[in-house]
Order: structure tokens, then sequence, then C-alpha cells
């Protein structure tokens, strides 16, 4: 029997929405908050973090302990601790994206949009968090600045998941209530997925993009990682220059999904399986209506793939092809530069045929799905060990291109989605559920999730 967890959040990962209530009430200083932050990331895994900002931390949190003695706070969310996939630019240091080839370029200028508006809303940077190197890879590893290590699990370590590595390990050991990470492929829900917290990503436009460090034009989008999903939705209403505001959760009754037979289930693991059919039956005594049926959008993107590959590669090729074509690209680590550089063998109809099939089966999809939500698991698997992944290049790549392969399809479609924990394996290594809907309807999608969340709480425990 594979046993499931109890509660909706890892025992460490902490809640913004409650770190706020005690901020607001007082019995919480932004000072003392933040230099326990610290203290607490100065302890744990020097892999996490490729950068602190203890300097400009401490200067925010003291004008935070200010306004809120005045009480003249800029927002309710006034003194939370934020950190951001090191993608983001924060004025007068380099943006890495997760590399020491850049080490010489020339420091921000000023703080990327999303970094802007939540220093506007009070809240407080902590510092830059790891990554695969130029976001690509959904594993995590990083030679560079060494790999986080998942929090979870017996045994041998596990993978963090990525490329938002440092992002979801951060949350859920609990040194950061918020991480702010981009996804391409998965690089949000994956580490969120396998890190037992809660990743939020948006469709393309949803998210102010200014300031951050590319892989794939077309395919970037962002959010959070987060204890539970009300931290996720009020941080992107911070990231967006809105007030922190919470939709309702969907009555229950009223939700449609649609699970896929095809693809999304092949070389899954048991318990990830068992896992995702305890949370479809809680649903269904819940009320809500569930169908199942061949998505035949995964199939055509897989035959277009297999033709004429991906989308990510030409155009990552096209921004690091300077660099790749170097001798730094001795610097980076091969199994980046190795997936880079495969891009060179598709030709100009290739990206076109792409661009323009990726076109027709996003509104073909958007037709067929209406206001349902599709259903399955983040991951087909759960973190694998960290060893052999390191040391064997061609197993790197076959569960590389496994864990993306979910999430993956998200991006593709233009969709925005929620990975939501519900249960552990074996090990003790979390599972999670993936919800995700037609770019554009965010709101619906975040409605029906708070719901959801709270319908696997109260089933797990």
């Amino acid at each position: 029997m594979i046993k499931r967890t109890v509660g909706k959040v890892t025992k460490e990962s902490v809640s913004a929405g409650d770190m706020a209530d005690r901020l607001e009430k007082g019995s919480l200083c932004p000072v003392e908050l933040v230099e326990e932050t610290f203290a607490n990331i100065r302890s744990s895994d020097p892999a996490i973090f490729t950068e602190l900002l203890e300097e400009r931390a401490l200067k925010e949190a003291h004008a935070s302990r200010q306004r809120r003695r005045e009480g003249n706070t800029l927002s309710l969310w006034d003194g939370i601790p934020i950190a951001w996939k090191d993608l983001f630019d924060i004025e007068g240091r380099v943006t890495t994206a997760g590399s020491v080839v850049l080490k010489s370029n020339a420091p921000a200028t000023r703080d990327a949009d999303m970094v802007v508006n939540a220093t506007r809303a009070g809240l407080i940077s902590i510092g830059c968090l790891n990554m695969t190197e130029f976001a690509y890879s959904g594993l995590g590893l990083n030679p560079h600045f060494g790999t986080p290590q998942n929090p979870h699990g017996t045994g041998p370590a596990r993978i963090p998941g990525g490329s938002s590595s440092g992002c979801g390990v951060a949350v859920a050991r609990g040194l950061v209530p918020l991480a702010i990470g981009s996804d391409t492929g998965g690089s949000i829900r994956i580490p969120a997925g396998l890190n037992g917290i809660v990743g939020y990503k948006g469709s393309s436009g949803v998210f102010p993009k200014g300031g951050t460090f590319p892989l794939s034009p077309t395919l970037d989008t962002f959010g959070p990682l987060a204890a539970d999903l009300k931290s996720c939705i009020g941080a992107a209403e911070v990231l967006n220059g809105r007030a922190v505001a919470m939709p309702k959760p969907t009555p229950i009754s009223q939700l449609k999904f649609f699970i896929p037979t095809n693809v999304v289930f092949e070389d899954a693991q048991d318990a990830v399986i068992e896992n995702f059919e305890a949370s479809v039956r809680a649903l269904e005594r819940a009320g809500v209506t569930v169908t199942r049926g061949v998505c035949t959008e995964f199939d055509q993107i897989r035959a277009l793939t297999a033709e004429h590959g991906y989308l990510v590669g030409p155009e990552a090729l096209d921004l690091h092809w300077d660099l790749v074509h170097s001798a730094k690209a001795a610097e980076m680590d091969r199994r980046v530069l190795e997936r880079i550089l495969d891009a060179g063998d598709l030709s100009a109809r290739d990206l076109i045929v792409i661009q323009r099939t990726r076109a027709k089966l996003i509104e073909k999809n958007r037709q067929s799905l209406g206001n349902q939500i599709i259903l399955y698991p983040t991951t087909p698997i759960t973190a694998p060990e960290l060893k052999p992944l390191e040391q064997d290049g061609e197993l790197y790549q076959r569960m590389n291109k496994l864990i993306l392969r979910n999430p993956g399809f998200g991006n593709f479609l233009d969709w925005c989605g929620v990975a939501l924990p519900n249960g552990v394996d074996q090990n003790q290594m979390p599972t999670s559920i993936l919800l995700s809907m037609s770019g554009g309807q965010e709101s619906s999608l975040l409605g029906a999730a708070l719901a959801v969340e709270n319908l696997i709480s109260q089933d797990l425990s």
C-alpha cells in the first residue's frame, strides 16, 4: 500500500498569508524576520542561493518596520520575504542565469519589472536562487553553483527538479515563503511537484517580462512557488502591481475535469498513479464531473517534435549563438551546451512548421476544452536519485525528457497551470497533481484549484 501525505503543505514550508497576519498583529517584526531568514539560509544547503542581498534586505526590513509603526504600510504583504530565480535582474548585480560565463557582463542598471512591483508593495528581496544553467533542463542540476538537494525522502540525495531548483527547495525548507520562477517547459511546476509544494504558472503575457533573462521568448512564462495556493495567488497580484486579493473557491460541484488517457501516464510510477486516482475519487465523491478520453493534441505534438524538433531549441540557439561558438562554451554545463547545439540540425522550414502548427493546435485545443480543467500527474515519477544523473549523461537526457513531458504540453498549448501536492511514495517523496486551463482563464483555474486544494487536504488528513 502506498503511503500518502497528511496535510496540504510540508512540515517546514510557511504560508505567506499566515506570515502577513502575524506581521499585521505585531507578533512578528520585519527586521527580526529578515535576520532570522538569513540565519536559517546560512545554516542550510549552500547550493540553494547564488547570492544573498543582505544589505538591501535589511534596509527594506527597517523601512517596513517603520511603516508598520506609523500605520502606513504599502500593502497587506509589507515585510514579507521573497526570493528570485537568478534570471531576474537585481539592480547593481550581474544576472548569472545559473552560469559562470556571464560574470563579466555589466551589472543590471534597474530591477526587473516584477521585482519593482514587489518592492513597491513592501516585499523584501532576500536573494537570488540557484537554477539550471540558462534554465535549460527540468532536473535542476548545476555544476557551477552546486545542486540543491530535495529535502524529502529517505536514502540517497534526490534531485530538486528544475529549472527553478533553488525556488522549490527554498520554499520546501521554509527558508522563504515565496520564490518566483520561470516556466518554459515545466520549470515552476516540476520543482513544486517534486518538493511537495504549490507552483503556479500563468499563460503567456500574464506576468511582465521586463528585466528577465530569456530561454525561449515564445514559451517563457512566470509565476510563484509557495507553501499553499493562496500565497501563490497573492504573489501573482503583487507581481502585476495589483493589491493582494483572493478569489473565492469555485463550488466543487460546478467543476468539470478532463483526464487524458494517452501519453501522460506512460512510464508512470505506481505511487504516482495510485495517488492520482485517489485524488480523482475524492473529487468524484464531492460531485465534480470527470471525463476521460484521448487528447489528440498530445499525439500531434509528439509527431510534430519527432519530425521537426522542439520550438525552444532554435530560440535558445539564437539567443546563445555567439556564446556557444566561442571559447567560453567550454565553461558551460556540457549537458546544456549539447542541448543548445542540437538545434543546429533544424532547418528554417522546421521552425516555420512548428510555429504554424502550434498556433493551429492552441486554437483547436481551446475549442475542445472549453471550460474544462485538464487534469493529470505533474510528473510521471517522483524525484530520482541525484548521483546517477550526475554520472551518466545518457540517463540524464532520458530522465530530463521524461520529467519535462507532462508539464511541457501546457507551454506548447499556452495553458495556465497549478501543481498541487497530493501524496508521497514509499520513500516519502512527494507526488503532485496538475490542473491546467487554456490561456486567459487564470481566474477560473485559480478558483477551481483553491477548491481542489481544500478537498485534497481533507482527503489526505
